[in-house]
């Protein structure tokens, strides 16, 4: 069929053509947004899932319902930043929020806002560079006393108050949460909690994968009272049907039952995937049908395209001995992982490898879900790790001789 009329939108945070499956969510955010906007508090939300499960969409569903309701939006993909690039993302969106708020009206809230702004960037761009075009003198004692806990408060604070003011809101977008360090993450918390203690109209709905769980654990105590985590996973057989029959439907092309049974078989009902087998399959099928040939075909086109891209690229940001613990994870299967076992296919101790087993956390590449236990954090990776790695089991890394060794 036409590929210029494919419906399908395989592409990292594309909308799909039919939304389904998270109606939860966003009711949740639109609960939020009413509740501040009443005055009330209301926890922020981080929303938790494996890549390719649409977290990103959602954030991009959030983002539509708080213009909808005239609120400001701050939208912020997380990298590994230090704190100095972390406070230059953070004032560059807030910089545009508090001149989009100006365009209603000058208040005395809004000046000191822009204080707090011209404070908190002054520590990182002695120039002010970053707030040129702000009307406003840096405030003194407010946001610039250099710990960034204080100061992202101040500057939240600043903002929330200047919002309220004005009968408006703001929220904050993160998405890829997890990459934050810790000291970033604790004052994230802190800000979002003084912002609570005064009721603004200020809050954060963010996006990360599992491990996001400890990390807001381990940076504040109190952070389980502040946020919801709403977890996305697979979507059930009736939504992944609709998924990819629905799209088709609208442009009166059939999607014949037993190609989506390839699909949903394939797909297991990761969002990403129902996409890419949807595209292909629309590509490959002639006539106004997709039938079962097509579908066949298009699980085969699909496989080759994530092997050699979706998979691929996490696969080449690791060193051989990282490979080798993925490797050995994906003999064991595609579940959670104890750390003792996967050791032993490896021929060394835990803690030989614990350094190993970190920085695929910190890659992103695993996730702990609880003690002692690691999973993928992309679905059907142990499959292609066999793929990628055709041997049982990789060549053995064994330990260095030690004294009481023979």
């Amino acid at each position: 069929m036409d590929r210029r009329l494919n419906p399908y939108t395989p592409n990292a945070g594309a909308r799909p053509p039919v939304l389904v499956g998270r109606e939860d969510e966003l009711e949740e955010f639109d609960v939020l947004l009413h509740r501040l906007e009443a005055g009330h508090t209301e926890k922020s939300l981080i929303v938790v899932g494996l890549r390719g499960v649409g977290k990103t969409v959602l954030l991009g569903e959030f983002r539509q319902l708080a213009l909808d309701r005239e609120w400001h939006v701050v939208e912020i993909e997380v990298s590994k930043w230090d704190d100095a690039q972390f406070r230059r993302s953070i004032a560059r969106e807030l910089r545009r929020v508090l001149h989009s708020i100006s365009a209603r009206s000058w208040s005395q809230k809004l000046r000191g806002a822009m204080g707090a702004l011209r404070s908190f960037t002054l520590k990182v761009d002695p120039e002010g560079h970053l707030t040129i075009g702000l009307d406003a003198d840096a405030s003194v004692g407010v946001a610039d006393s250099g710990d960034l806990d204080a100061d992202l408060s101040d500057l939240l604070v600043g903002v929330g108050e200047a919002a309220r003011e004005h009968g408006t809101g703001v929220v904050l977008l993160l998405d890829e949460l997890h990459f934050l360090s810790r000291p970033q993450m604790e004052a994230l918390i802190a800000a979002v909690h003084k912002t609570v203690q005064r009721s603004l109209p200020i809050t954060a709905a963010a996006a990360g994968l599992p491990q996001i769980h400890e990390l807001v654990g381990d940076a504040k105590t109190y952070a389980e009272r502040l946020f919801k985590f709403p977890s996305l996973g697979r979507l059930d057989e009736a939504d992944a049907r609709e998924v990819l029959r629905e799209p088709a439907r609208l442009l009166d092309v059939r999607f014949g039952d037993e190609a989506l049974a390839v699909g949903l078989e394939f797909s297991e009902g990761y969002p990403y995937f129902l996409q890419e087998f949807g595209e292909a399959a629309w590509d490959l099928a002639s006539g106004s049908s997709i039938d079962v040939m097509d579908g066949l075909s298009a699980k085969l086109v699909v496989q080759e395209k994530l092997d050699s891209g979706f998979f691929k690229v996490r696969l080449e940001r690791t060193t051989e001995l990282q490979k080798a613990y993925l490797r050995a994870m994906a003999e064991l299967g595609p579940d959670a992982q104890l750390a003792s076992r996967v050791a032993d296919l490896l021929e060394r101790t835990s803690s030989e490898c614990g350094p190993t087993r970190k920085q695929l956390i910190d890659k992103g590449l695993l996730h702990a879900t609880e003690h002692g236990y690691a999973a993928f954090t992309v679905p059907g990776f142990d499959e292609y790790l066999k793929r990628a790695i055709p041997e049982l089991a990789p060549p053995p890394i064994r330990r260095r001789p030690g004294r009481g060794d023979a």
